[in-house]
């Protein structure tokens, strides 16, 4: 039969317990200070996250992806500052310009419901989708909307909604797309054919910069109203001189209204 132990039984016990937990604590600390002091284990480590490795395959779906609203199409006329020949100054060109056949379909570069169609000065027919995470896509210069693009349909990313068209002020048949968030126009090439996996992976803020730069637009066909405009802007700068040299801007006009001439 096993004796139990008597109280200074315990008591050594105990105190030979402790003596071994105060050498094992030694020994970590000792192991811990030898370490370098960016690699010490802490806690609060084993709580981060560690993104995946850059070669890793992407899990699940994307909070969402654009596309091309015209395949094979290129831009003509980007984001930013623009002149036209008829305007005195530059203004903010708030989409892309993609020049495309009359008649071509026009796609929706993302999963969305229709947000509203109709016609618009300047822009003559339009259509706009609702995407996620508080933006829209901007479709102007339209031939015609699909009959069965009802404000409230649900549209997928690459579902003909119109076709291209020359209306509105317009140079000639091609599609001007926007990209808008919360309303106001960003960049649309920090969107086009990307996927994002998060709200948080959109690039709106950097979509928001307009370099101070002002571009000359070159426009293959000028609208009768506008030429019009143009000629008298001539003809005032003149002053009834036909050789009196002009400004660089007005020699561009003029260049520009021989060669829609043409």
């Amino acid at each position: 039969m096993t004796e139990r132990p008597s109280g200074h039984g315990l008591m050594g016990w105990g105190l030979t317990l402790a003596g071994a937990g105060a050498l094992a604590l030694a020994i970590i600390a000792v192991a811990h200070a030898a370490l370098p002091e960016q690699v010490r284990p802490q806690v609060a480590q084993a709580e981060t996250y560690e993104p995946p490795a850059e070669d890793a395959a992407p899990t699940g779906p994307p909070f969402l992806a654009f596309q091309q609203p015209v395949p094979g199409r290129k831009i003509i006329s980007p984001w930013g500052l623009r002149k036209l020949p008829w305007e005195d100054h530059g203004r903010l060109h708030a989409g892309v310009d993609i020049a495309a056949g009359a008649g071509e379909h026009v796609l929706a570069v993302a999963d969305g419901t229709v947000l509203r169609r109709g016609v618009a000065m300047g822009y003559g027919n339009f259509i706009e989708v609702r995407h996620a995470g508080g933006l829209t896509s901007f479709y102007g210069h339209l031939g015609s909307v699909e009959r069965r693009m009802k404000v409230g349909a649900a549209v997928a990313a690459g579902t003909p909604i119109a076709r291209i068209g020359n209306g509105g002020t317009s140079t000639g048949p091609h599609l001007h797309l926007e990209i808008r968030h919360e309303g106001e126009p960003i960049n649309p090439i920090l969107f086009l054919n990307r996927r994002f996996a998060t709200p948080a992976d959109l690039p709106v803020e950097m979509a928001t910069s307009i370099s101070p730069r002002v571009r000359i637009a070159y426009v293959s066909t000028i609208p009768q109203s506008k030429r019009e405009l143009m000629q008298e802007k001539l003809d005032k700068a003149r002053g009834g001189k036909r050789h009196r040299k002009l400004s660089y801007d007005l020699r561009l006009a003029e260049l520009a209204l021989q060669r829609s001439a043409d």
